[in-house]
């Protein structure tokens, strides 16, 4: 007989009892993003989604990402509630540029101990950003990894497959030089551009209280991602869309000319909008150049639309009924050799 004392997984650090009260909490949070082709429930080893009957020729769409460093303002301002919005607008409005409905979404989750309160908190907000996007939380993985992250901190991914007829992919192709850039507002830095946030914010001394338009810079960094979904689904029925690009990681100057042909380039006016208050606050703190915070933030647009001048005022008056201020920003040129993004 060993005189080894006996080991279990809880006292290797992980239990399994903690993963399954958060099953039982999370369940009624997701089933409220429930689609009627969903086919089961939770708790399944695969999901299950019926496509029969509603798209002929269905163009399959998928993409995955995370929140960046986001994460750790999260943890450190102890607001786990919406970064999974956060997660699930990364996602969805990728995967929405090509004019895809988002269907359905899985999200990863992992920490070093788990927490219930904390994972329920975070899978709650991933539950409220695919009821705003429309798509149903299918599933996901929660991993319990002792030794790995260190106390307090998690990682989160997600991971979202849309759905577009043949016909309407929207695929960059009817994009012609003359064609308006519509920059659509964001809430903020959204998801990306956190590890230079965070080193702004500690270099002036972490004021999470100070005033930043009329909120404190807390609040102003951790509004969550607008999620685009539905505005920019109606959009392509109201008017001819060219095309579309989600201003994430690599900003404006990076994001909108990725969706455009060869031969073509992009001009920017950086005067048709002001930069929001939070984005001027961080230039100034941190002394950033106007060309880095081009390409780190969304300086204010989180989405753009590519169409034709005539188009605009339509198109601007759809996205006015879902709440989305929306102005020309520029437009698309002939490239210029190998500059093919202007700012002026």
């Amino acid at each position: 007989m060993s005189d080894k004392q006996p080991l279990t997984y809880r006292a290797a650090g992980v239990d399994i009892d903690a993963g399954n009260a958060v099953v039982e909490r999370i369940k009624p949070l997701v089933k409220r993003s429930f689609r009627p082709e969903v086919m089961g429930g939770l708790g399944g080893f695969g999901a299950l989604f019926d496509l029969s009957g509603k798209y002929r020729e269905p163009v399959l769409v998928s993409g995955t990402d995370g929140v960046g460093t986001k994460l750790k303002l999260a943890q450190q301002l102890n607001r786990h509630d919406t970064i999974g919005i956060d997660l699930v607008g990364m996602c969805v409005n990728d995967v929405l540029v090509q004019g895809a409905e988002p269907l359905f979404f899985l999200d990863y989750f992992a920490t070093g101990k788990l927490d219930v309160d904390t994972t329920v908190a975070v899978v709650g907000g991933i539950a409220r950003g695919c009821e705003l996007a429309g798509c149903a939380l299918v599933g996901g993985e929660t991993a319990e990894m002792p030794d790995m992250y260190p106390a307090g901190e998690y990682d989160l991914a997600g991971f979202c497959v849309g759905a577009v007829e043949k016909s309407g992919l929207i695929d960059g192709s009817k994009i012609r030089a003359g064609d308006a850039i519509l920059g659509v507002a964001s809430s903020g830095p959204h998801s990306n551009g956190y590890s230079l946030i965070r080193r702004i914010v500690e270099r002036a001394g972490s004021p999470f209280g100070l005033d930043i338009g009329g909120v404190n810079l807390a609040d102003a960094l951790m509004a969550p991602t607008v999620i685009y979904v539905k505005p920019m689904l109606e959009l392509p029925r109201k008017v001819d869309v060219h095309g579309m690009a989600h201003v994430t990681g690599g900003g404006l100057t990076e994001n909108i000319i990725r969706v455009v042909p060869d031969g073509l380039g992009i001009a920017l006016d950086s005067a048709a909008w002001k930069l929001p208050p939070v984005f001027d606050w961080l230039q100034r703190e941190g002394n950033v150049r106007d060309d880095e915070m081009w390409r780190t933030f969304n300086c204010g647009i989180g989405f753009t639309v590519i169409l034709a001048r005539d188009d605009v005022e339509a198109a601007s008056a759809v996205l006015a009924e879902h709440g989305l201020a929306s102005r020309v920003i520029g437009e698309v040129v002939a490239a210029r050799g190998d500059a093919r993004v202007r700012i002026a």
